[in-house]
């Protein structure tokens, strides 16, 4: 085991540590919180040999950059990017050797994305709050890195034995997701609270929202058509999922993140499936969204697709790097 710096040159808008986030922590009234696109955090680990929630990066706008002091694993995922090491191009959702010395500069599509991720193999020495190092502003526990900042590695990655121009060492059933450059599509499963709200299933499906400069990490704030209770009946405060599609006395529709506020008195018309949840973690302002309806059903073998394609990735990056002689103790499948 050795420790590698990693030497902060840029740092964006916004980078944080993040996971996956808090366990167990909801029913003492904090919000689990972590990555907001919880399948490229998952992916950029698995691509380096960590456990799925290990301690990464995750930058929001502008461009990262770092050197490291010594050899580094790597892995970029997240919103199309462009990714350089020493002004050479180089992969994203692939994993990355990066010698020592070198910088490596990573620039996102915003156009397409709001969020990159970066994965380094090993344990990332990042303060923790409640068992997670994600962040968490509201409770004076803020992560932020800035440029200067340097970040401790231990690490039992050595480098590849390999020689220079040899075919690359790697071909991984990575499961990249799209990043159209038009309306999103979001699978969404109704709720007891659509039937307060007469014609509101249909008003959601045939329409477009475009998400809003007001939208944080609480949640999505969308203008688009909506339609509120025709009686003032007071709704008594009740828990809302992550992703849960919630109509305050505004007239906008907010999609709920992994920050929200755990009870509301709004109604909650529906909840966004959770294998479309980390497309709405990438949806930035003027973002075009459509709902699509789902049952229950549908919604669970999709989810189950996506889990399927994250451990094959993790057997066949486990099997790649015992070929090439390092194996990754962090690494595992479940």
């Amino acid at each position: 085991m050795r420790t590698v710096a990693l030497d902060f040159t840029r740092t964006g808008w916004l980078t944080t540590f993040q996971d996956l986030g808090r366990s167990g922590t909801e029913q003492r009234g904090v919000p689990t919180g972590g990555a907001a696109d919880q399948h490229s955090a998952v992916v950029a680990n698995l691509l380096v040999g960590n456990r799925r929630d290990a301690t990464l990066i995750e930058s929001l706008g502008g461009e990262l950059a770092f050197v490291p002091d010594a050899d580094v694993l790597i892995a970029v995922t997240g919103t199309p990017a462009e990714v350089t090491v020493a002004g050479s191009p180089s992969d994203s959702w692939s994993p990355l050797v990066v010698p020592a010395g070198h910088e490596v500069r990573v620039r996102g599509d915003m156009s397409r994305g709001t969020r990159t991720y970066l994965a380094v193999n090993g344990t990332a020495d990042a303060e923790t709050l409640l068992g997670s190092a994600a962040p968490d502003p509201r409770m004076g526990f803020g992560q932020a890195l800035v440029r200067g900042s340097r970040i401790l590695v231990r690490t039992e990655f050595r480098g590849f034995a390999r020689r220079l121009f040899e075919a690359p060492l790697f071909r991984l059933p990575v499961p990249v997701p799209r990043f159209d450059h038009g309306a999103w599509v979001v699978d969404v499963v109704a709720t007891h609270g659509m039937r307060s709200i007469a014609g509101i299933r249909e008003l959601i499906e045939e329409s477009v929202y475009v998400v809003t400069p007001r939208s944080d990490h609480v949640g999505l704030r969308l203008a688009g058509p909506v339609r509120h209770p025709e009686t003032d009946t007071e709704i008594v405060s009740h828990g809302v999922p992550v992703g849960a599609l919630q109509i305050p006395h505004a007239d906008e529709l907010i999609v709920l993140g992994r920050y929200r506020s755990l009870t509301a008195g709004y109604p909650i018309v529906g909840v966004a499936s959770r294998a479309s949840l980390p497309l709405l973690g990438q949806a930035g302002p003027g973002r075009e969204l459509r709902f699509r309806w789902v049952d229950r059903e549908t919604s669970v073998r999709r989810q189950a697709r996506v889990e399927t394609g994250l451990r094959t990735l993790g057997r066949a990056t486990a099997e790649a790097f015992g070929a090439v002689g390092f194996t990754a103790p962090l690494l595992h499948t479940n």
